[in-house]
């Protein structure tokens, strides 16, 4: 059976027995079919490991639409866009503006460049679209001096870092910028992501990553966050000349919406089948280069979509 779908039926079950209530507090989201408060029950620092070595995490309780989580998480990584028009999927619409856009969230976050180290002369940046060099005026005891910067946006960062430190402690993603959470229309769930690599028993160079969510809607998003992240492993493990090792998924506040309980004892009630085979194009290397079409997901059996879940906004 699916360690994935073993990971999700105890993770619902403590969150239902052993859970808090949210019911009669002030809280921020609403049923959008009647616009009154959407209550949770909750559990705190929630932590799930997923070996992305030994299966690809989709659960088979019911399918996930891997395709197009991967085409939302690329949509953030890759084409670094805060605009719906360049997301084929339609979950953002309802917080995205009359542009398009959902503020300066998400992909807008991780396509800022920032100094990221001092300039190499002679440095190869070819392979790194958003490098840029600036001089920037640096205080020594022997005054100010003008210091050569790499500038390279958050993508960039760990791709560099990954291929030329893999062992520092230093490589990670973040999206929750302070400075700009009030002109962002949804504050980051995933807000960040922090690499680690370790070797194996071949001294290969193997890929993990820490997904650090502030919330998270177990019935409507686990599994969509747990793939794509899985994906994102994968590709940048191909990137960098890695294998692949472990996702952690650590979530502050993981909740179940009070309207769900009945859909998710249901779910979690289900046959359960081996998880699904997962390939990426071997003909292709640069994260640049990959779509969701470059996944392949064979073998994969699952019960059925639950129709008509309420949604809370």
């Amino acid at each position: 059976m699916s360690h994935a779908d073993k990971l999700f039926v105890d993770m619902c079950r403590d969150i239902i027995d052993n859970g808090v209530s949210t019911e009669g507090q002030k809280v921020r989201p609403i049923w959008t079919d009647t616009g009154e408060s959407a209550y949770t029950i909750k559990k705190f620092a929630v932590v799930n490991r997923y070996d992305l070595r030994k299966e690809f995490p989709a659960l088979t309780l019911r399918r996930t639409a891997v395709k197009s989580a991967v085409n939302e998480m690329l949509w953030i990584w890759q084409k670094k866009s805060n605009n719906i028009k360049d997301l084929k999927s339609s979950v953002w619409d309802e917080w995205a503006d009359e542009e398009g856009t959902i503020g300066k969230a998400y992909g807008y976050q991780i396509g800022k460049p920032y100094a990221h180290h001092a300039y190499k002369e002679g440095e190869d940046l070819s392979d790194y679209p958003s490098a840029d060099i600036k001089e920037i005026p640096c205080d020594t005891d022997k005054g100010i001096i003008n210091k050569r910067y790499v500038y390279l946006d958050q993508v960039d960062g760990v791709r560099y870092d990954l291929r030329n430190n893999p062992f520092s402690r230093r490589i990670m993603v973040n999206m929750y910028n302070f400075e700009d959470l009030h002109d962002m229309h949804l504050y980051p769930c995933a807000y960040s992501m922090t690499f680690n690599v370790t070797t194996d028993s071949e001294d290969n160079l193997v890929l993990n990553g820490i997904l650090n969510q502030r919330s998270q809607d177990i019935l409507a998003a686990n599994n969509w966050n747990v793939c794509q992240y899985s994906v994102l492993i994968h590709m940048l493990a191909r990137d960098t000349d890695m294998k692949v090792g472990e996702l952690v998924h650590v979530i502050a506040d993981a909740h179940i919406y009070d309207r769900h309980v009945d859909l998710v004892k249901e779910l979690i009630s289900r046959e359960q089948y081996d998880a699904p085979t997962f390939t990426l194009n071997p003909e292709k290397k640069n994260f640049y280069d990959f779509s969701e079409e470059d996944i392949t997901i064979e073998n994969y059996n699952h019960g059925e979509q639950i129709k008509n879940i309420p949604i809370a906004v």
